[in-house]
């Protein structure tokens, strides 16, 4: 009977590629090859057939690199710390992937903490971040006050603060987009579904409204606004708020709801009440989530870029900790409107094209 052979004494576990395995290989310094894979300033002088030269090898070789002995060289994480109020929500999921998209084509690593709107919450997770060696700060509807301690970028966070740059949409031009939209299609009787008292874009976009309904002669009735109510972040926070305006009995042909997951969901309430949409009642959403265009109907709505705004986000706050840029109070972004099923004329009008409004940025469908 044969007993089972021994692994050879002689055997070796293949070496780790390292930087100096790929200069030897190449006949380069080490320090040529971690300037073109690092893609650092000192790139700058490579020639651009030896930079894919060192990448082919890199990737001919499995080379993986050591970030921690990097960090250590540098005296760098190479991470930063996202802040959202919310991971799941279509709104902050989208933000998020637009910032990894781009943290990752730049070799950085983040940390994400979600606060849900509690104020000491949101300063001890603050902290963490700082004393895990975060770079910089990312937040997503998070409302701040006082100076960060380290850059940071805010996504709809709208408050000036020293040290922070706000990515912000023009909410102004959107509400115009919308009422003019409606406004455009007979509509009068308009309700409204506000936002909640702690999301950071409530104000700002309240105020757009009012502001851009006065000037374009809408009338904006108490009777048909209703406070969204919780922090659910699915189509269920709307139902209610639509099943309110149904129950005040004050006739309404068309609603402007503070975002999409609010929109569907008064969808819904109204569904339920026989009351069709856009047959009866027009509703307009706000951000252009993943699932608007597939609502039934489909929503008609103004689009937040929201992917780019992660990456707008991401590209901002590294150039800040490289000290590639100044620190810019404001990043406006504009918005987009986009007609699909869920709005019409105004009950008993025909208006030829009306739905399709004004402006450069209109557009339509399911893109």
């Amino acid at each position: 009977m044969k007993t089972p052979s021994k692994v050879r004494s002689g055997a070796r576990k293949p070496e780790r590629v390292t930087l100096k395995t790929i200069a030897d290989q190449l006949n380069l310094t080490p320090g040529t090859v971690s300037a073109a894979l690092n893609n650092s300033a000192a790139a700058r002088s490579i020639p651009e057939h030896t930079k894919q030269r060192i990448l082919t090898a890199a990737r001919e070789l499995n080379y993986r690199p050591n970030f921690f002995a990097r960090s250590l060289r540098l005296q760098r994480t190479y991470t930063i710390g996202v802040i959202a109020e919310e991971i799941g929500d279509a709104y902050g999921s989208m933000v998020i992937s637009g910032i990894e998209q781009h943290l990752r084509q730049n070799n950085f690593f983040f940390l994400t903490v979600i606060h849900r709107h509690d104020k000491k919450l949101l300063q001890t997770y603050s902290q963490m971040l700082q004393s895990r060696g975060v770079e910089g700060f990312i937040t997503v509807d998070t409302s701040l006050t006082e100076e960060p301690a380290l850059p940071t970028v805010a996504v709809a966070g709208h408050q000036r603060v020293a040290g922070v740059t706000n990515i912000v949409l023009d909410h102004k031009r959107a509400a115009r987009m919308a009422l003019q939209h409606l406004q455009n299609l007979g509509h009068e009787e308009i309700a409204f579904l506000k936002g909640q008292p702690f999301s950071s874009d409530s104000v700002a976009r309240w105020d757009a409204i009012v502001e851009v309904a006065q000037e374009l002669g809408v009338r904006i009735r108490a009777e048909l606004i209703v406070q969204l109510e919780g922090n659910d972040s699915t189509p269920v926070i709307g139902y209610p708020a639509g099943k309110k305006l149904l129950a005040r009995k004050r006739p309404f042909t068309a609603v402007f709801a503070y975002n999409d997951i609010s929109a569907i969901g008064a969808i819904w309430a109204f569904r339920e009440a026989g009351v069709r949409v856009p047959q009866d009642v027009s509703v307009v959403g706000f951000d252009d989530i993943a699932g608007a265009a597939f609502a039934n109907p489909a929503l008609t709505t103004v689009r937040q870029p929201l992917l780019r705004m992660g990456q707008i986000a991401a590209q901002a706050l590294i150039e800040r900790i490289e000290k590639r840029g100044t620190c810019q109070p404001e990043i406006a972004i504009e918005p987009e409107f986009v007609v699909r099923e869920s709005s019409g004329p105004v009950p008993g009008r025909h208006l030829p094209g009306a739905a399709f409004g004004e402006g450069p940025r209109l557009s339509s469908g399911r893109t």
